[in-house]
Parts: C-alpha cells; sequence; structure tokens
C-alpha cells in the first residue's frame, strides 16, 4: 500500500508526540518499571482489550441486520480482525475499508457501500458511548475540578464531542429515513450530462443509504448502542488492569478518562497503531489524576506494545487463511463498488 500525503502526515504526527513524551525521560527508569511490573497482569490486560474486537463483531451483526439478515458471527469476526490488523499496519485507517471489502467478498449478501456505512454506524455509537462515559466521569465527586487537556477546560472537550457526536447521529439518522433523497439530489446535480457517473453514483448512495437500516429501529438501534457500552466498559477494564500490572494507584474512571481522551485522539491522523497518539493522551490523562510521567509513560509502552500483538496476529492468520494479501486491501473501493 502506497503511503500517500495522509499517510505521511500521520507518521510525522505520532514522530511529534512519541517525542513530546518521551522528551526528558530517562528509558533506563522505564526500563525498570516495566522489568519490575506484574508480567501475569499484563498478559490478562491485554487479553481483556482483545476481547473488545468479537465484542465489536458482535454488534457489527446487530447494525447488519436490518440489512442482510442475521450475518453469523464468523464472517464478522473474521472481517473485524483484518480490518483492525490493517489499521495496525497500515496508514490513513485502511482497516474501515479492509473491514468493509473483506465481508462483502466473503458472504456475498451486503455491498461493500452498504457494509461501509454500517461501519460509519459503528462509530458514532462509539462516540456516543464515549461522551456519555467521559460525562459521568467528570459529573463524580472525586474528579478535578480544573483539569485541563491541551489548555482546554474538560467541560469545553466533553461539550465539543457531544456536539459532533449528536450532529453525526443526526445526519444519519436522516440518511437513514429518507435514503432516496441524496440520490435525488445526485441525480439532478448531473442530469443527463454524465449519465455513466450519475447511475453509479446514485446506485452508491442508495446502497451507502441501505447500510443505515438500524437507525430506523429505535429497539435495534437500542440492543446496538448496549453492546456499545460493554464494548468499552471491558476495554477500559483492560486499561484498569494494566494500571495494577505497573503500580499505578487510579481509580476506575481514570480508565474511562483515558479512553475518552484517547478516543478523540485518534481521529487526528496518526502511524499504523496509533503509536504516539496513545502514548501522549496516557501522559496527558493521567497527569490529570498525579501520576508520575514516568510511570504513565511506561504504562503507556507496556500495554500498547502487548495490545497491539493478538489482534494483529490474528488478523494476520485470517488474512492468510482466505489467501488474501495486503495489496489486495488497496484497490478496495473500486473492486466493490456498483459499476
Amino acid at each position: 500500500m502506497k503511503i500517500g500525503w495522509r499517510g505521511l502526515l500521520g507518521v510525522v504526527i505520532s514522530v511529534a508526540l512519541l517525542w513530546w513524551t518521551l522528551r526528558g525521560e530517562s528509558f533506563s527508569e522505564i526500563w525498570t518499571v516495566l522489568r519490575d511490573s506484574n508480567a501475569a497482569l499484563f498478559i490478562l490486560a491485554a487479553a481483556v482489550a482483545t476481547l473488545m474486537f468479537p465484542l465489536r463483531a458482535w454488534r457489527w451483526r446487530y447494525i447488519l441486520e436490518p440489512t442482510a439478515g442475521k450475518i453469523p458471527f464468523g464472517p464478522l469476526w473474521r472481517a473485524t480482525a483484518i480490518g483492525f490488523m490493517v489499521n495496525n499496519v497500515s496508514p490513513a485507517r485502511a482497516g474501515e475499508l479492509a473491514r468493509a471489502y473483506v465481508l462483502s467478498r466473503e458472504t456475498g449478501r451486503v455491498s461493500f457501500t452498504a457494509s461501509l456505512a454500517s461501519l460509519v454506524v459503528d462509530r458514532v455509537f462509539d462516540a456516543l458511548v464515549v461522551v456519555l462515559l467521559l460525562l459521568v466521569v467528570v459529573s463524580l465527586p472525586g474528579f478535578p475540578a480544573d483539569a485541563m487537556v491541551g489548555g482546554w477546560p474538560i467541560s469545553r472537550l466533553l461539550l465539543a464531542g457531544a456536539l459532533v457526536a449528536m450532529t453525526a447521529l443526526i445526519a444519519l439518522v436522516l440518511a437513514a429515513l429518507f435514503p432516496e433523497t441524496p440520490a435525488r439530489l445526485w441525480e439532478r446535480a448531473l442530469g443527463t450530462r454524465a449519465p455513466r457517473l450519475m447511475a453509479r453514483g446514485r446506485d452508491i448512495l442508495l446502497s451507502f443509504g441501505a447500510g443505515l437500516k438500524v437507525l430506523r429501529d429505535v429497539r435495534q438501534s437500542a440492543i446496538v448502542f448496549l453492546w456499545a457500552l460493554l464494548s468499552w466498559l471491558v476495554n477500559a477494564v483492560s486499561f484498569w488492569i494494566a494500571f495494577k500490572a505497573v503500580g499505578i494507584d487510579a481509580p476506575f474512571t481514570a480508565a474511562l478518562f483515558l479512553q475518552s481522551l484517547l478516543a478523540a485522539a485518534v481521529a487526528a491522523p496518526s502511524a499504523p497503531g496509533f503509536f504516539g497518539v496513545f502514548e501522549a493522551s496516557a501522559k496527558v490523562a493521567l497527569s490529570v489524576y498525579g501520576i508520575d510521567n514516568t510511570l504513565a509513560v511506561s504504562y503507556a509502552l507496556g500495554y500498547h506494545l502487548l495490545g497491539w500483538i493478538p489482534i494483529t496476529v490474528i488478523g494476520f492468520w485470517y488474512l492468510g487463511r482466505m489467501g488474501l494479501h495486503l495489496k489486495d486491501m488497496k484497490n478496495s473501493r473500486d473492486a466493490t463498488a456498483p459499476r
């Protein structure tokens, strides 16, 4: 896969964040913390973190059910594992495209565009849950009232996150309720000047709208929300177990706060695997709870590396079993889009 300018920008940002995170830190002290950490707890944290991926695959099943019926768990899990593996080794969040491509290729029951639309829904529910959990954390009595992130009060960041999440949700709900409207606007914009392009764009927009059907069903959407909530709570548990592994004395709410900050940070371009972004987020989030920078950075490096390995190995294993290669993901959009 070509890195492209977005991928290059992500690498530059990741390197800058790693430099900022490690600036002034002693590598010997970091190594001492990691060497003396509880290896069993670190491994347990990585295992619990990996559990989030099959939970995502199961949640994806409920998102797609109104569009494609009940898809077996196997294809959803394999597509999810491959997608997150691609995110870990390829630039520009290519894993989202890979995830949609693998599912559409393996099942034939959902188009690439509809699959991609379902992943947009997936991410919006992620944002809603993360914002909700952050709201709970900052509302608790033990949270520092004067906490700042990057010079911004937490309340402003929370408001901005809530506005983005709600705006995205409203836009998707409208697209789900009126799926033909974007297609009609597209037809009017092109008219008869480019009939082939007009027809292809219309088909893509209608297919995308089909992938949003879950948002027309309140009950189904509630189920998706609950699965998203469970996924993020499990993820926070893995963070908290890793706290214990390196001796960080912080409450479970600190893990919730860290994952909220991280969820916002990964929206920016970064290198594959979000290296630099994770470490900087951990340093900033844990400083709010008075955790020493060396301890926070040691935790971030150890947890990130251990958490990166399982899903990457699993994803490559499934990729090989399916006879695919990373280069097959390069033109997945063109290969599966309606023509």
